[in-house]
């Protein structure tokens, strides 16, 4: 993501915070630069890792951990429980409702590619469940497989 493009996402993420009167505080808006910027995924660790050699401050990994689960409950980042490990909202600059994420997950590169599930899907999908008699705790669908790159590559 370009310097610009960050900057206006974390000002939205900032009006977002203030909508909801929770505070989007410099530590934290570094932790979600550091997601922004991230080519994948990151796990708390490597988030605790990057903001040591980004910002020479050190963090620990509960703290990284709170910083992670506060994006999280915002909704301005992603837990892909899947592999553990955190990923940037793409939608903090939309200014309309979203659809339930479905997270593409690449297996080989792990980028992972946020859409929407459509809305005849996810009935399809509530009916199923409610059939079966089981209970959802959490609505979240992590998909893995290889991205467009990643098989052009073994093409």
């Amino acid at each position: 993501m370009s310097k610009l493009a960050t900057k206006r996402t974390l000002k939205n993420a900032d009006a977002l915070c203030q909508e909801s009167g929770v505070r989007l505080t410099e530590k934290r808006k570094r932790a979600l630069t550091i997601l922004l910027d991230a080519p994948a995924p990151m796990s708390a660790y490597e988030l605790k890792d990057e903001y040591k050699n980004l910002y020479d401050e050190s963090l620990t990994a509960m703290s990284a951990y709170r910083m992670l689960n506060f994006l999280v409950a915002e909704t301005l980042a992603h837990k892909l429980h899947s592999v553990n490990k955190y990923a940037a909202c793409e939608h903090i600059n939309c200014a309309h409702s979203h659809k339930l994420p479905q997270f593409l997950i690449c297996d080989n590169c792990e980028t992972v590619t946020e859409v929407g599930i459509s809305s005849q899907t996810l009935k399809s999908l509530k009916n199923g469940i409610a059939e079966s008699g089981f209970k959802l705790n959490e609505q979240q669908l992590e998909l893995h497989g290889l991205c467009n790159s990643c098989c052009k590559e073994t093409e």
